[in-house]
C-alpha cells in the first residue's frame, strides 16, 4: 500500500492510503465507519498502523479493496504532510561512499577557490581528514540524529533559514521501523521495516561548513525549520520489492541534477539497523535515511538553490516528492 497522513476540511490529520494511480486518497477511518460501523484505533494514523502490524494492514488492505466512495479524495483536493509527522526518532545514515567522496573532493575545491591560487592551493591540500572519515565509513556504519519536529511533508511550506546564503538538497532513500527490536541480527533486519520513503535532507552548506571542525556533526547545517522534507507517501515493504534495485534522480526546475540507484548503498538499512539496535531498542516508527545519494546534492556539483526554486526528487516505486524554496521571510 501507499500509505499518507493527509489534512481533512476541519484540520484533522487523518491516515490515508492512495490509489488510482495516486490520483485519489481514501480516508481510511471514514471507509472502516461506512463498512463496518464504529471507529477503529489501528486506524487513527499511519503510526499506529504501523504499530498495529499485520492485521492492521491487512485491515487496510481489505478497505482499499473495496474503497467506498463516500470516503474517497481527490488527491489535488487535499493537503499532504510527511506519512509519519513527527516520525518518534528519526535517524539520517551515510550509506553511498560516492557521495561522501564527491562532496569532499567539492569542498576543498571552495576552500582552493578562495586563495590567489586556486589550483596550487588545491594540489598543496592534505586529504588526511577525509580520508579518515572514508575509513571509518567503511569500517561500519556511521549516522547522526536529526531533528525530528523539523519533518514537513509534499504540501507543507518550506522556509528558507535566515541565517543562510548556501542551501542545497539531498536525494535520499529512508525506511520506518515496522517492528521493535534489540540487538537484531543482520538477517533478521529486513522483517524490522515497515515501509519506504523518499527523503530530502535541507542542508545549509554555509553553516555546515563552519560548525564540521568541531567534531561533533551538522547542528544548525541541517536543524531548522521544515529541514528533512519527507514523502509523497510511505510505501509498505511488501508493495516496493526489491529496495537496492531502485533509480534516484534529482531535479530542479525540471533540469536534471544528478541521479543515482540504491543498488551503490554500501550500508543496507539491514546493515544499520543490525549496527544501530546493538544495546538499543529501535521503536515503531523510527525513521533511518539512506543519507545522500552520489550525484543527489547541488554541493557536489557547487551548484545552490535559489529562493523560489522547485526541487523535485524521484524514486523508483514511491513516486516524486516536490517542494519549492522558499525565501527568507517568505515561504512557500
Amino acid at each position: 500500500m501507499r500509505l499518507v497522513t493527509f489534512v481533512n476540511d476541519e484540520g484533522l490529520e487523518l491516515a490515508g492510503a492512495l490509489f488510482d494511480q495516486d490520483q485519489a486518497v481514501l480516508d481510511l477511518q471514514q471507509a472502516y465507519t461506512l463498512l463496518k460501523g464504529g471507529r477503529s484505533a489501528a486506524l487513527s494514523s499511519v503510526l499506529a498502523l504501523a504499530e498495529a502490524g499485520e492485521e492492521g494492514l491487512s485491515l487496510a488492505r481489505s478497505l482499499l479493496a473495496k474503497a467506498p466512495v463516500e470516503a474517497v479524495r481527490q488527491r489535488a483536493a487535499v493537503h499532504l504532510r510527511a506519512p509519519i509527522q513527527p516520525p518518534p526518532q528519526m535517524r539520517d545514515c551515510s550509506c553511498f561512499e560516492l557521495h561522501l567522496r564527491q562532496s569532499f573532493a567539492a569542498a576543498r575545491r571552495l576552500r582552493a577557490m578562495r586563495t590567489p591560487d586556486p589550483e596550487a592551493t588545491l594540489k598543496a591540500m592534505s586529504t588526511s581528514a577525509d580520508d579518515r572519515v572514508i575509513d571509518t565509513f567503511n569500517r561500519q556504519p556511521i549516522y547522526y540524529k536529526c531533528n525530528r519536529f523539523a519533518v514537513v511533508g509534499v504540501d507543507d511550506q518550506f522556509e528558507w533559514p535566515a541565517f543562510s546564503k548556501a542551501l542545497d538538497f539531498e536525494l535520499e532513500f529512508g525506511c520506518y521501523i515496522g517492528r521493535k527490536g534489540k540487538d537484531i541480527k543482520r538477517e533478521n533486519a529486513r522483517e524490522h521495516i515497515f515501509g519506504y520513503t523518499i527523503f530530502n535532507d535541507i542542508s545549509a552548506r554555509d553553516a555546515q561548513a563552519k560548525e564540521m571542525s568541531g567534531m561533533l556533526g551538522p547542528a544548525k547545517g541541517k536543524d531548522f525549520d521544515t529541514a528533512n522534507v519527507m514523502g509523497p507517501c510511505l510505501v509498505t515493504a511488501d508493495e516496493l520489492g526489491d529496495p537496492y534495485d531502485l533509480n534516484m534522480i534529482a531535479r530542479v526546475n525540471g533540469e536534471e541534477w544528478g541521479r543515482g540507484n540504491t543498488r551503490d548503498m554500501r550500508w543496507q538499512f539491514e546493515d544499520v539497523i543490525a549496527h544501530i539496535s546493538q544495546s538499543e531498542t529501535l521503536h515503531v516508527g523510527e525513521f533511518l535515511g539512506s543519507g545522500t545519494v552520489g550525484n543527489g546534492c547541488g554541493l557536489e556539483q557547487l551548484r545552490y538553490l535559489k529562493p523560489g526554486d522547485v526541487v523535485e526528487l524521484e524514486i523508483d516505486g514511491i513516486g516524486k516528492l516536490s517542494t519549492q524554496v522558499g525565501s527568507p521571510g517568505n515561504p512557500f
